[in-house]
């Protein structure tokens, strides 16, 4: 079984460098996540890449976060989790959203709840979603550009969530307060 290394920037292959050092500009810090990504320098910089321009899509903090936070629930990434609750908190999203998330039930909120419905049925169903999906979304709506900014969220996760299984990140400390198992999660009847 290989073990994966965290680097730090000095351990860092060269080329993983410049990402890490923009990653510790931006956050203070260099976590764990991007200390696995380091030993290969295009997942790195592409995981960061891909990070900045799902920021930029036309969705609020709030339905960001529910992508992301539904993807690492069913992906039962543990790291993922912890890291984008606390951010979901920064960003002001909603106790009860947060909540819903990191537990897979409904979000009270109509329209974030078809979201949340829609970034399921993408992930469990690899896109194959169907037309009524699909029209449900924009019945609430949204657009087809939601469509296609569910699906770059979707393989975000698959990015950071695969990485962490692979190489067991640990959590960071600064996470520590919003860790994350499994076992908080309510069946449900997602898709």
């Amino acid at each position: 079984m290989p073990t994966f290394t965290l680097h730090t920037e000095e351990t860092a292959p060269e080329q993983s460098k410049p990402t890490m050092k923009m990653v510790k500009d931006r956050y203070g810090f260099v976590p764990n996540l991007t200390r696995s990504f380091a030993e290969s320098p295009e997942l790195n910089e592409g995981y960061w890449a891909l990070s900045d321009l799902f920021d930029r899509t036309d969705l609020s903090p709030a339905e960001r976060e529910v992508i992301l936070m539904s993807n690492n629930r069913l992906n039962g990434c543990h790291y993922c989790m912890a890291a984008h609750t606390l951010d979901a908190k920064m960003s002001g999203v909603p106790e009860d959203v947060i909540d819903a998330l990191r537990k897979g039930t409904p979000i009270a909120d109509p329209k974030l709840e078809v979201l949340r419905k829609f970034a399921i049925k993408m992930n469990q169903s690899r896109g194959y979603v169907s037309n009524e999906d699909m029209d449900e979304l924009l019945a609430a709506g949204y657009t087809n550009r939601t469509i296609f900014d569910v699906v770059l969220g979707t393989g975000l996760k698959v990015l950071s969530n695969y990485t962490n299984h692979v190489a067991n990140t640990p959590v960071d400390e600064i996470f520590m307060k919003t860790a994350w198992s499994p076992d908080e999660v309510v069946e449900t009847e997602d898709a």
